[in-house]
């Protein structure tokens, strides 16, 4: 059987016999057998950083020295209580930049390590019960004690101190030694 028209196959067999490639429209698809399979890229995990904590605190801390207060009403320390301190600190030979002094109520979910790593603190002193940090071991007042790499005192808040020349001359016994 003659057939002048290619297309009139279609009638009589199935397209993929008869056809060309190049008469169906469709781009022969070559055999895979011989060409090489890549693997996906390995997806790296991404990396989670804890953010760094950071604090606001007065002083430069150059003596790695931390000095704990509470006040509702003051980003520091109040302004009485701040002259009070820095002639503390003038007895040890310290400035205000030798110290770094933390105001705990501004940050109230801070704990003792997070205060430790970011301090990185020699000496504590922690003025009143209300600048406890969580998580600090229990420190008997007035007396001195080795918390790991720091040396920590607990003693009363200048609120105590100021009302009672007790408190104030129980605290300096101690503090001279720290």
């Amino acid at each position: 059987m003659k057939v002048d028209n290619p297309y009139a196959f279609r009638f009589i067999m199935e397209d993929e016999i008869y056809l060309l490639d190049k008469d169906k429209g469709v781009k022969a698809i070559p055999s895979t057998e011989n060409i090489p399979v890549n693997e996906p890229p390995a997806i790296a995990e991404p990396i989670v950083e804890t953010p760094q904590i950071t604090f606001n605190y007065l002083g430069d801390n150059n003596k790695r020295f931390l000095v704990l207060v509470n006040y509702a009403a003051e980003e520091f320390i109040a302004a009485e209580h701040l002259i009070a301190l820095e002639n503390i600190l003038k007895r040890k030979d310290l400035a205000i930049a030798d110290v770094a002094i933390f105001n705990i109520n501004t940050y109230p979910d801070t704990n003792i390590n997070q205060l430790t790593q970011y301090f990185k603190p020699e000496k504590l002193l922690v003025l009143g019960v209300g600048a406890l940090p969580a998580g600090i071991n229990k420190l008997m007042l007035n007396e001195p004690a080795q918390c790991g790499s720091y040396t920590a005192l607990y003693s009363f808040s200048f609120d105590e101190m100021m009302s009672s020349n007790d408190n104030k001359k129980a605290f300096w016994e101690q503090m001279k030694k720290l």
